[in-house]
This record gives structure tokens, C-alpha cells and sequence, in this order.
């Protein structure tokens, strides 16, 4: 799989916009190609020199995926926590890799639903929510 089909693959799934956001400091050495889904990034990579996407990833997985393939590493300026480096031209075939990139995305996107979903409380819940104002910092009056 070559670069352009890469992206080609990220962009048809659902919702998911990319951009470069990391061009200010890496001042034109390099071109990071961001992926995300509801703002969040699940996938990004050096569009100059194609031989490792960093992807999100279960830690319950990793172990695994490290220990069966040559092309899963640590990750490129990423949480080794949550993130994978994947070579796409060792021993990795392509639907094995569009596999890992739809799971990434699934990750970040099933975490964005519910952090969305986190913020619509109603203000009576919100209300009830915040801690009481404790007497000494009250103003005696």
C-alpha cells in the first residue's frame, strides 16, 4: 500500500477529517498527516517518508501484535500506553493494517461519543453537581 491509498483508505471512513497541525515545529523538515474523528486523532504519519503510521491501540492488545509482527513497534512521539508504530512494508499485509486503522478509529470515536455524551447533563444536574461553598470561605457580613 503506498501513501496515497493509505490516505485514500482513512478518509472513507466515516466523519473523519485530517490536517497537518505539526508543521510550526517541525519547520519544513517533515509533513505529519493527521487523521481524526470528532477532533480526536486515531492515526498519523510522516507524508515525506511513509515507513511508520502511529495508530491507537487496546493496551490489551499490544503484547500480541508486537510479538507476532516485525512491523509493530513503539510508537513515533506517542504514548507507548495507547499507540502503536506500524511499518507498512515489512510483514504486515494491507487489509491487516486497514484492520488495526478502523480499530484505532473505533477507539477514538467510541471515547469521543462518550465524552460527548459526558457533557449534555441539564443545569438542575449541573447544579446539584458542584460542591457546596464551605463556611470559611464564606464572607461574614
Amino acid at each position: 500500500m503506498n501513501v496515497e491509498e493509505f490516505r485514500e483508505y482513512c478518509l472513507s471512513l466515516p466523519d473523519v477529517t485530517e490536517a497537518t497541525p505539526f508543521e510550526k515545529f517541525s519547520k519544513g523538515r517533515f509533513t505529519i498527516l493527521v487523521f481524526y474523528v470528532g477532533g480526536h486523532m486515531f492515526c498519523y504519519f510522516n507524508v515525506d517518508d511513509f515507513s511508520n503510521i502511529t495508530i491507537k491501540c487496546e493496551s490489551s492488545e499490544m503484547a500480541e501484535l508486537k510479538e507476532h509482527y516485525q512491523a509493530i513497534g513503539e510508537p513515533f512521539n506517542g504514548d507507548k500506553r495507547y499507540w502503536i508504530s506500524v511499518q507498512p512494508n515489512m510483514d504486515i499485509h494491507d487489509e491487516e493494517l486497514k484492520e488495526l486503522v478502523r480499530k484505532s478509529y473505533e477507539i477514538v470515536k467510541a471515547a469521543y461519543k462518550r465524552e460527548k455524551s459526558d457533557t449534555r447533563i441539564s443545569s438542575s444536574e449541573r447544579k446539584q453537581a458542584r460542591p457546596k461553598a464551605r463556611a470559611k470561605y464564606r464572607k461574614h457580613g
